[in-house]
């Protein structure tokens, strides 16, 4: 039937369905908020969630609630995001390794494309190829041509398999026609010890982790992967520089479950990008060797999936896994 009166009730059936999601989201947020990082406290995710961490609860009005759930080269946290309800309560802070390129190399219990709403980045880090001191050169074309014609090739470190680092290496080995041989170590420490004594010639790095290396006079920074030289190292020459459209970059942004309503996802766009806009925001995030930098959630969803179509077949090709 078709009449006035069930077309009323119909109405009156759908409006009491839609309530209680129009009435939550234009309350959001009523408790404090969670934001879930997949990695240790202190690390460098860590640190960049907490640089915004102020200035949105502040803006909110509620607690912004850091939680710390590392494990599986951040998956466990990632997933636990990903299962929580969309109601904007639960948010995690991502970043190109478990919130991107994992799905590339293993198989995880979610879709990072079909489980997440993104909301806005909040940094880039560039990698950077640090060349360690007992190399014969002092530029990065010296380094190319040195590279070029080492018959077994040189060795580069990474912070472990199928990271940015790692990705980043085999890119540069293609574009460049270098034949230098992936070593693994557990992290930056590691690496830098390596790269320090020799133990491996250069190795591709967070600035903010080559930091104290460089500044021992032990490395020396030959390249980093930025479209533009970097601003925190402006006498640094881009990859780009002789391989045009080489770039390099992990993002660090915020995510909410699928399905997280629409005001939710906008009103924390906007917290995010005034935060970005405080210099004392700005400050931290840059003395971290990070380039501060927030999208609209579409920009973001077309960051992950540019990312994922460039990485995918580099690591096909070079049988990359975990």
């Amino acid at each position: 039937m078709n009449t006035p009166v069930d077309r009323m009730r119909r109405g009156l059936i759908l409006s009491a369905c839609t309530a209680p999601l129009v009435a939550h989201a234009s309350t959001w947020p009523s408790k404090p908020i969670r934001l879930v990082v997949p990695y240790s406290a202190g690390g460098s995710t860590d640190q960049l969630a907490r640089a915004i961490e102020k200035s949105l609860t502040e803006q909110l009005g509620q607690p912004i609630v850091i939680d710390n759930k590392p494990g599986a080269g951040g998956a466990i946290g990632t997933e636990l995001v990903a299962r929580a309800p969309a109601d904007g309560y639960t948010l995690v802070f991502g970043n190109s390794a478990p919130s991107g390129l994992v799905s590339l190399l293993r198989k995880v219990p979610y879709n990072v494309t079909a489980d997440f709403q993104p909301i806005s980045t909040v940094a880039f880090v560039p990698l950077a190829l640090v060349g360690s001191a007992s190399l014969p050169v002092r530029d990065f074309r010296d380094f190319l041509a040195y590279a070029r014609a080492k018959e077994k090739g040189l060795n580069y470190g990474s912070v472990g398999t199928g990271s940015m680092a790692h990705l980043t290496g085999e890119y540069f080995n293609e574009v460049s026609g270098a034949r230098m041989v992936h070593v693994p170590y557990t992290g930056g420490g590691a690496l830098s010890l390596a790269v320090a004594s020799g133990e491996v010639e250069t190795g591709w790095f967070n600035p903010l982790d080559a930091t104290a290396l460089v500044a021992s006079g032990k490395a020396r920074y030959l390249a980093v992967a930025t479209a533009q030289r970097f601003p925190a190292l402006p006498d640094v020459p881009t990859v780009a520089e002789l391989f045009p459209g080489f770039e390099s970059a992990a993002w660090f942004g915020v995510l909410a479950p699928k399905g997280t309503p629409q005001d939710i996802v906008m009103r924390l766009n906007q917290a995010i990008a005034n935060a970005l806009k405080r210099p004392d925001v700005r400050k931290v995030i840059e003395d971290k060797m990070a380039q501060p930098r927030g999208t609209t959630p579409q920009e973001m969803a077309g960051i992950m999936k540019a990312e994922l179509d460039h990485w995918g077949p580099i690591i096909s090709k070079n049988n990359i896994q975990l």
